[in-house]
């Protein structure tokens, strides 16, 4: 079986990532254009795409679908944190889907498309709580409801199928149901803050 390479960053996708490197999983509806999306920030060392936060193991793309797993389309970010933060990420996050819709993203309806943030460090979790309350303060004074988004420790991650991962690569006219609500996140260093 061959070593399947990602299409940007030309390392196999399995790599281990370099000490002092950090990982988290985001949820933004359709994993497709998330992944894009990170792939383009520089200090992001590697994107994938999958499922987490369900309860079936190594579960299809269609089972995912169909709503019976509890997963939500994620995408795997591994970044430098000495060359980008994690607040940045977070900014990232927030100014690129609704994170008030609950259980959809425009069109894209049930629980796979949720808002998630799945921690893997502390400071992680810290900073992710504090931007979602000074976000959702910010979409209440524009009329939004209230943030949907859970903030969860990162639960086991399945790949989704090589023909998904870097898609918008292979097809750049592809579906992207990526939207923001056009309100500027903050970006804030939570060192700042404790």
């Amino acid at each position: 079986m061959s070593t399947v390479m990602h299409r940007i960053f030309d390392r196999p996708m399995d790599e281990a990532a370099p000490k002092g490197f950090e990982t988290v999983i985001f949820g933004m509806g359709c994993y497709w254009g998330v992944e894009r999306l990170f792939w383009q920030l520089d200090g992001v060392w590697m994107t994938e795409v999958g499922f987490a936060g369900g309860h079936v193991e190594n579960p299809s793309y269609k089972q995912v679908c169909e709503g019976s797993t509890g997963h939500a389309e994620v995408v795997r970010v591994v970044f430098d944190p000495s060359r980008i933060s994690f607040e940045r990420l977070l900014q990232v996050f927030w100014e690129n889907h609704n994170p008030t819709q609950g259980n959809r993203q425009g069109n894209d309806v049930g629980s796979q498309y949720r808002s998630v943030i799945m921690y893997t460090t502390q400071h992680q979790k810290n900073a992710a709580e504090l931007s979602k309350a000074d976000y959702g303060n910010r979409l209440a004074v524009e009329g939004f409801k209230a943030i949907t988004t859970e903030i969860v420790p990162a639960t086991p991650f399945y790949p989704a199928h090589e023909d998904h991962q870097q898609y918008l690569d292979r097809y750049p006219d592809g579906y992207c149901g990526l939207r923001g609500t056009g309100v500027q996140a903050p970006l804030t260093d939570i060192a700042e803050e404790i």
